[in-house]
């Protein structure tokens, strides 16, 4: 899966009042300065989205072109700023007639004043074009007035604004990506851990995924249909590329990647972008055997499967997915280790193993003793690698959801807790103990996705976008 790459609509707003004034000065007219400041702005945005720009707002004509054209590409969100001080007519026909979108609001201040004083036309000029915080200044007051959703403000040199927009951006898209993707859900939640429940019609109508039910028969079909070269093939693959336990039984290797296939191709049958598994449900281990245990598939499989068929742990993971493009990793803290001060975590079941962790091939111990036909067949028993994270947690309370972030260095660690995706983690703030204690008194369940890089920025926007309750530690 690929990070997303928002589709933007640039909204300048400026004035005819000034719109000729200084056309015999050294720097041209006060449109010609205008036309060069909007071209820094096209040609930054453009390294990072997909800009659809019909010029600058001058008059009604043109905002009615730019929402039309807004409407027709079917952007992901708006960058709105005032080149100067402007009529707020415009701006208020564009709170009240674009469809709803999240928009950016910004206000650029200048590094250096260009003038000393406005003595010449030249430097009237150039202060009439400076006056974008007059402009935003009169323009914010209808933001509450009308009452828009998914306006967020910024304010800062060019630089400053850039970042801000980066992340705004990327929220937006993460946003549009949500409201057209499908979840597959197999083929329940987990029936003893009730906190971990989302009502799947407030998550369509508030986040955007249509959920599938997939059933655990459909899945056996579609393992059933696995040929034996495909078997064979991603086999292959993962004993060329990973260590090969001992222990692992290779009947039951070829059935694990097997029931692998399966699911990713009963996902792709559904049209679902990611799959929330009940790997530990009585009826899917009857059925099937064993829990799939290469996930994404090693010959190019793109969907993410989480386990314990928990909503929010699949909406955490799959959103950190689309902000980065990497390798996500699904986890629940098991534990405090105060001589080290920091805390492993990881989980069982199904994850990620497509990063730069070190990877082995390990019989799944939880169930090696069980009586199911394939018990202990193998899975990718993974170490996140070390370096700075991000760690998102998204639950429902009260009808409302909330978002818990924090950043965590993953430390260097070897295999520790067998068949389990591990690793070693403290929080870039503070002690582990407080990090924990504010989860505690927030109110979290015990999923986390984890990923490399700092998204804060980015999840902060699209809890603002998507209303939820938003918390960083």
């Amino acid at each position: 899966m690929n990070k997303v790459k928002a589709k933007a609509g640039i909204l300048l707003i400026a004035t005819q009042r000034f719109r000729n004034l200084g056309a015999d000065t050294e720097k041209g007219s006060y449109e010609q300065r205008k036309l060069t400041e909007a071209d820094e702005y096209i040609k930054n945005m453009s390294t990072f989205c997909d800009t659809v720009y019909t010029g600058q707002i001058y008059n009604r004509a043109d905002l009615d072109l730019a929402i039309n054209t807004f409407l027709s590409e079917k952007i992901d969100c708006i960058f709105a700023l005032y080149l100067s001080w402007a009529e707020d007519f415009l701006w208020i026909r564009f709170l009240r007639d674009m469809s709803p979108v999240p928009v950016l609001f910004a206000c650029t201040t200048p590094e250096k004043i260009p003038f000393q004083d406005t003595f010449t036309e030249n430097d009237f000029v150039e202060f009439l074009s400076a006056g974008g915080l007059v402009g935003t200044l009169e323009a914010s007051g209808s933001i509450p007035r009308i009452a828009r959703p998914m306006m967020q403000t910024a304010v800062g040199i060019f630089s400053e604004i850039m970042e801000s927009t980066k992340s705004f951006f990327a929220a937006a898209a993460v946003r549009s990506n949500l409201r057209n993707a499908n979840f597959g859900l197999l083929a329940s939640y987990n029936e003893v851990m009730w906190s971990t429940y989302l009502d799947p019609y407030q998550i369509f109508t508030k986040i955007g995924p249509e959920l599938r039910f997939l059933s655990v028969l459909s899945l056996k079909q579609e393992i059933e249909a696995v040929t034996e070269k495909e078997v064979n093939k991603n086999c292959n693959m993962l004993t060329e590329r990973f260590e090969l336990l001992d222990d692992v039984e290779m009947d039951k290797l070829k059935e694990s990647v097997r029931a692998s296939l399966g699911l990713e191709n009963l996902a792709r049958k559904a049209d679902a972008a990611m799959v929330v598994l009940n790997d530990v449900d009585t009826v899917l281990l009857t059925e099937i055997g064993l829990r799939p245990g290469f996930l994404p598939t090693p010959s190019g499989g793109d969907i993410p499967v989480v386990p314990e068929g928990d909503l929010g742990g699949g909406l955490a993971v799959y959103i950190l997915k689309l902000l980065s493009g990497k390798c996500v990793n699904f986890i629940e803290p098991f534990y405090i280790d105060t001589e080290k001060d920091c805390f492993a975590a990881g989980h069982a079941g199904p994850n990620d193993y497509t990063g730069e962790g070190k990877a082995k091939i390990g019989r799944d111990v939880r169930f090696a003793k069980s009586e199911y036909k394939y018990a202990g067949a193998p899975f990718a028993w993974y170490v996140i690698p070390a370096g700075m994270k991000t760690m998102l947690h998204i639950s429902e309370c009260g009808g409302r959801y909330k978002m818990v972030c924090s950043l965590l260095e993953a430390l260097p660690a070897e295999h520790f807790i067998t068949s389990y995706s591990h690793g070693q983690f403290r929080p870039v703030k503070g002690t582990v103990r407080e990090l924990f204690d504010k989860l505690i008194k927030i109110g979290v369940t015990q999923h986390f996705g984890v990923v490399e890089g700092d998204y804060t920025k980015e999840l902060e926007s699209l809890a603002h976008i998507l209303e939820f309750d938003f918390y960083r530690i």
